[in-house]
């Protein structure tokens, strides 16, 4: 199975279209039968109001993004819904269905609280559960929450870290070699996906387009040309994320 594990998909935030529909025309013939998918951003928080405050609307909408994914995937084609976490730190709101978390936010945009209690509740019962993280964060805040706050929990750094500070940056402080640091490719440079295989090996690392900011099929062709062996092209687009996913006890 070809899994893409790094798609958002909603069906609220209409700029640019990615509802499943969206998504299951950009695959095409590509063989890509199952995602890893989130809520886009703009359908969980104002990431254009650095001072967002939440509201009784937002956290509806939150809850709507969220729940959407459990019901996206259609005959032949696997969803694999991802939880969405804020500052609400709803956790309660977690389904069995859900087989990880999304944990967003760039550096020019409203702040998860991460000194408060609710903050430390929620990565207790992510660890508890098993359940891997997508930490999408500026550099700092990636070093913290690997280091500090959620140790033992599989964190999976996207795009081989292009927007956690850079893939160098990470390198060098010895991210890529702990044993729960996972990454995936989507539009990652090609450079960085052999410099990683090469140094780290494939066992961690997974396909992902970044949909709909890239298209699925195209990065999965990118992922393709690359000079790896039969192994290693089967891990990295499938079966690495089949076996992280496998572990979720959401």
């Amino acid at each position: 199975m070809i899994i893409d594990a790094h798609a958002h998909c909603g069906r609220q935030d209409r700029f640019p279209p990615q509802d499943i529909a969206d998504y299951l025309a950009s695959v095409g013939s590509s063989g890509i039968e199952a995602a890893v998918m989130f809520a886009p951003v703009m359908e969980i928080y104002d990431r254009y109001d650095p001072c967002f405050l939440d509201t009784a609307e937002w956290r509806e909408r939150r809850e709507d993004a969220n729940r959407y994914l459990l019901t996206a995937g259609t005959p032949g084609f696997r969803v694999f819904p991802f939880f969405f976490i804020w500052n609400d730190f709803a956790v309660e709101q977690i389904c069995p269905e859900h087989k990880g978390i999304k944990w967003h936010r760039h550096e020019d945009e409203p702040v998860y609280e991460y000194d408060s209690l609710r903050c430390a509740a929620a990565i207790e019962t992510i660890r508890e559960r098993r359940m891997p993280v997508v930490l999408e964060e500026e550099f700092g805040n990636t070093l913290r929450f690997i280091h500090e706050l959620a140790t033992g929990v599989q964190v999976i750094i996207p795009h081989l870290g292009f927007l956690n500070g850079g893939y160098e940056n990470l390198r060098r402080r010895g991210v890529w070699e702990l044993p729960d640091v996972w990454a995936d490719t989507a539009l990652a440079p090609p450079g960085d996906i052999k410099d990683y295989i090469r140094r780290y090996g494939h066992e961690r690392l997974m396909f992902g387009s970044d949909f709909p900011f890239g298209n699925p099929a195209r990065e999965l062709d990118r992922v393709l040309s690359l000079d790896l062996t039969g192994e290693q092209r089967a891990a990295v687009c499938g079966g690495n994320a089949a076996g992280l996913l496998s572990e979720s006890n959401a």
